[in-house]
């Protein structure tokens, strides 16, 4: 099932059990997927890679908004948008351990060469197509950061 069709049958779910938090999330997804479709220049059909960006870029913007309203003693700001990224994370891939992605990184470096920080784009760039989706990218920096030194 297409992520657009799983998003109208979740959202119709959602406001039939009056599930407000779920309803949040869904209405996020659907609204930013919209958003991508009718940019000028895209096509009406997102691929799975793009759909994935999305759901990671609306994570991100949350984890972000979570670490202001945290800063400013916002509790109440910061547990509505602590559910909306779990709403979110269910549609995406399984997220991998900490482990896992510094055995895909050590993988990558042992291929490329990388010798050094100065490697560490072509690393990135590398890690970053091969972990697309299943971890984020600023774990990803991090993990290669602290391996190249």
């Amino acid at each position: 099932m297409k992520l657009v069709d799983r998003i109208n049958a979740d959202l119709k779910t959602a406001m039939l059990s009056r599930d407000e938090i779920a309803l949040r999330g869904v209405r996020a997804i659907k609204a930013a997927i919209l958003m991508a479709q009718t940019e000028v220049g895209a096509n009406k059909e997102l691929t799975p890679e793009k759909e994935i960006a999305i759901l990671q870029k609306l994570v991100k913007q949350r984890r972000d908004s979570i670490a202001i309203f945290d800063q400013q003693n916002r509790t109440d700001l910061s547990e509505k948008e602590k559910e909306e990224v779990a709403i979110i994370e269910k549609y995406l891939p399984a997220q991998l351990s900490e482990e896992e992605i510094t055995s895909k990184v050590k993988e990558i470096i042992a291929s490329t060469g990388a010798a050094g920080m100065k490697d560490m784009g072509k690393v990135m760039g590398e890690a970053s197509k091969a972990l697309t989706g299943k971890a984020d990218g600023s774990l990803i920096s991090q993990i290669v950061k602290k391996l190249l030194v």
